[in-house]
């Protein structure tokens, strides 16, 4: 069965031919520097258990909030938003009582971000784009969580492909124009999702583009589930994502040789959102703006991007000052696929590093 195909990716491809995207950053920190409390959290939805915490649900009971923290990423420079959903999950949310509360959840962060893409856009004429984001839940398909069972798993692929279906038709009912598999620690888990999502595809008869995004776990540059860049990019290829990436995992500075490899060997754009920084001994990030914004613009004057922004500890003054920095640098070139220029009747290559 085809699938109609998507306008959104064929704008947003259209615009990272022109200069390099801005993405947003985080929300967690900046939901934490508001300080709110019980009552914000659990609004009148009369849920069994303590909401605090539970950053998603404010979707639904303080949608200002996120609403802010949105605008204020806009502010800075952002191309594309990403919806407050990292664990708005069936999985996540059972900690909370709140599975029921997912549909919804993903829904009104969707409206959200594209009620204020739709009217940054409309002011400037500049394309705005919405990534409904999807964490990875605390499940893993890879791993045993019991050391004295390694056959164990807590849950099937077939049910981790419906939990991440569930919540990729909420984001994209909200408003979605991607589906962004972010902060990806189990490359089977990302396989779910994007399983999901082909579901999804096939059930609206249209294409929903997707963004993948790895986690690394050690400086090695392997995930939790031991695939290296270069494994991960080629077990995820065959889903034709809009973008591949990596996010977290370390700051900057210590991410820059997996970006490098990574932008060495897939052929679509680079999407890139590290840390502020290594947490202090505190747990927190204080790297300032200017830092993370020089580290990363030397990525992009060697040719490795496409999309940048900020993961853990950044703010939009973070994303403001990557935008700067960044400004009136050539986008990454695409390296053309070894079949097309075989085709083509040209000798590939390879990007020096």
């Amino acid at each position: 069965m085809s699938v109609e195909k998507s306008l959104a990716r064929a704008r947003f491809q259209v615009s990272a031919r022109e200069r390099i995207l801005i993405f947003d950053g985080a929300f967690g920190t900046q939901i934490q520097n508001r300080k709110l409390d019980e009552t914000d959290f659990a609004g009148d939805l009369g849920l069994a258990a303590d909401q605090k915490g539970n950053n998603d649900i404010l979707a639904l009971t303080r949608p200002d909030v996120i609403g802010d923290i949105t605008r204020s990423y806009l502010d800075a420079g952002a191309d594309v938003i990403s919806t407050n959903t990292f664990s708005a999950n069936r999985i996540s949310q059972a900690d909370y009582a709140a599975e029921d509360q997912v549909v919804a959840i993903n829904e009104a962060s969707g409206r959200i971000a594209r009620e204020l893409a739709d009217d940054y856009e409309a002011k400037d004429g500049r394309p705005r784009f919405v990534a409904g984001a999807i964490g990875p839940t605390n499940k893993t398909l890879s791993l045993s969580p019991d050391v004295e069972d390694p056959g164990y798993r807590e849950i099937s692929f077939d049910e981790l492909v419906a939990v991440y279906k569930e919540q990729a038709a909420a984001l994209v009912s909200g408003g979605a124009d991607f589906i962004l598999i972010e902060t990806v620690f189990d490359t089977l888990n990302a396989k779910a999702g994007v399983m999901a999502v082909k579901e999804l595809e096939t059930e609206l008869g249209r294409e929903v583009p997707v963004m993948i995004s790895m986690t690394l776990t050690d400086l090695s540059g392997r995930n939790l589930s031991g695939h290296t860049v270069e494994a991960f990019w080629y077990a995820v290829r065959h889903a034709d994502p809009v973008t591949i990436g990596l996010n977290c995992s370390f700051g900057a500075d210590q991410l820059r040789p997996h970006v490098q490899t990574l932008a060495s060997l897939a052929d679509t754009l680079i999407m890139a959102y590290p840390n502020a920084g290594l947490p202090n001994e505190l747990g927190e990030y204080d790297e300032m703006p200017e830092t993370t914004a020089a580290l990363v613009k030397q990525w992009a004057t060697d040719g490795r991007v496409n999309i940048l922004g900020g993961c853990c500890g950044s703010s939009p003054e973070h994303i403001r000052a990557i935008a700067n920095a960044v400004q009136g640098l050539e986008p990454r070139a695409i390296p053309v696929p070894e079949t097309k220029m075989r085709l083509a009747g040209l000798e590939p290559f390879t990007i020096a590093a």
